[in-house]
């Protein structure tokens, strides 16, 4: 039979090519993924909602609006990809990677930062921060050259009523039942601006400004219990993690090598994508990844090997009842892929009930477990088949133990 040499040509090419791909990007690819609190270090607390004014009910609704208020205050702390997510009927968990000031975190999330412009008794409210224009508020300076907030207001005739009636009486402005400054009014206000003093910093008055532009929080929050992960626990984590992960990796590298010889090695080939394209979607989707997403990743990586093995000992199968090698590749793939594919949506449908149902952690082992399979099926099934295709159309490996089957094992079944 003449070899092909056009077939090991393509699959040379195609070997070259994601070896390439691997150590020319792998690392810009891996240090593109988030790391989760876990590994990188930070803070988590969780809050239950409670009402601000009596009558007050706890709703679905309420809860998205107080996680997407919390939300915009992470802004200020400067992290990115926070998770907030809502449990039960009145409970938020927040998680911040990355926070090292976490008596900074708390007083940012859990205050109200519900702002009021009030009569010179101070009891009735006259305007609140629901009257600000969005992004209205911004760190100024006062008259006498110290740090202030300048707020612009949607109604500027309405404020200009409000000072007009209180002119030489002060207005005072709380943050919540805090008392910033109690400004008497001179004349009145056409321009819908006011500036808050109270001896703050430029600091505490941006950080102010932000709080207020982040809105109000349309409850209470109440602190049920947090934790923090500091950096250095975290990094160790990570190591410790991957390691345990290549080590792991390594030993089913020998061994599918070792058993199944050339189909072994297609199989090492098509893991190496598998690993690749899963950090890739991680990295594409901004995925949080954690230690349950590591784990998740590395059950990933043997359900890949499990499906290369069931459709590899299919193959052997054929090749046990005297069919040709050609022949056996076709028929063990085709009879494997509804074994492999039941596997794979039982294991799918498992996965999606933990995210229903799970906590933020669960719900990102879910996710990278999804992803993982997922992108098995173009690794495991597809490029292990193309590849495997190549080498057996070649003619070049004619001989069964290329494929672990002895000459004496042909036609025993």
């Amino acid at each position: 039979m003449r070899v092909r040499k056009g077939k090991i040509v393509i699959f040379s090419l195609l070997v070259i090519a994601i070896l390439a791909t691997v150590l020319l990007t792998g690392k810009q690819v891996a240090q593109d993924i988030t790391l989760g609190l876990d590994l990188q270090g930070g803070f988590e607390v969780l809050y239950e909602a409670q009402p601000q004014e009596k009558g007050q009910k706890i709703t679905e609704n309420t809860l998205k609006d107080t996680a997407q208020a919390l939300s915009r205050r992470i802004d200020v702390l400067g992290v990115t990809e926070p998770q907030i997510t809502v449990e039960g009927e009145d409970r938020i968990r927040v998680q911040l990677a990355g926070v090292k000031d976490q008596d900074k975190a708390r007083e940012v999330l859990g205050k109200p930062a519900k702002l009021t412009f009030r009569t010179p008794d101070g009891k009735k409210v006259l305007m609140d921060g629901s009257d600000l224009k969005e992004g209205g508020a911004k760190q100024d300076y006062d008259q006498s050259g110290q740090p202030a907030v300048t707020v612009q207001f949607k109604s500027a005739d309405k404020f200009k009523k409000l000072t007009q009636k209180y002119i030489g009486q002060p207005i005072p402005i709380y943050l919540d039942e805090q008392q910033l400054s109690a400004p008497v009014i001179q004349e009145a206000i056409p321009n819908g601006e006011a500036i808050i003093s109270g001896n703050f910093t430029a600091e505490e008055a941006q950080e102010l400004a932000e709080l207020l532009n982040a809105g109000a929080l349309p409850v209470d929050l109440k602190e049920i219990h947090s934790f923090a992960v500091d950096a250095s626990l975290g990094k160790e984590s990570l190591q410790q993690s991957v390691e345990a992960g290549l080590y792991g990796v390594l030993i089913i590298f020998i061994f599918v090598i070792g058993y199944y010889r050339l189909p072994g090695l297609v199989a090492v080939l098509t893991l190496i994508s598998y690993t690749y394209l899963v950090l890739l979607a991680f990295s594409l989707l901004q995925v949080t990844l954690t230690l349950p997403g590591i784990a998740a990743l590395i059950l990933g990586v043997g359900m890949a090997v499990d499906a290369n093995i069931i459709m590899y000992e299919r193959i052997k199968e054929e090749m046990r009842y005297g069919k040709r090698i050609s022949s056996a590749l076709r028929a063990g793939s085709r009879r494997s892929f509804l074994t492999i594919l039941d596997a794979n949506i039982t294991t799918i449908i498992a996965a999606a009930v933990l995210f229903y149902f799970g906590t933020s952690s669960v719900r990102g082992f879910a996710v990278s477990l999804i992803t993982g399979i997922v992108v098995s099926f173009l690794t495991a099934v597809a490029l292990s088949r193309i590849m495997l295709n190549l080498l057996v159309r070649s003619n070049l490996f004619r001989h069964p133990g290329w494929f672990g089957v002895k000459e004496s094992e042909i036609g025993e079944l």
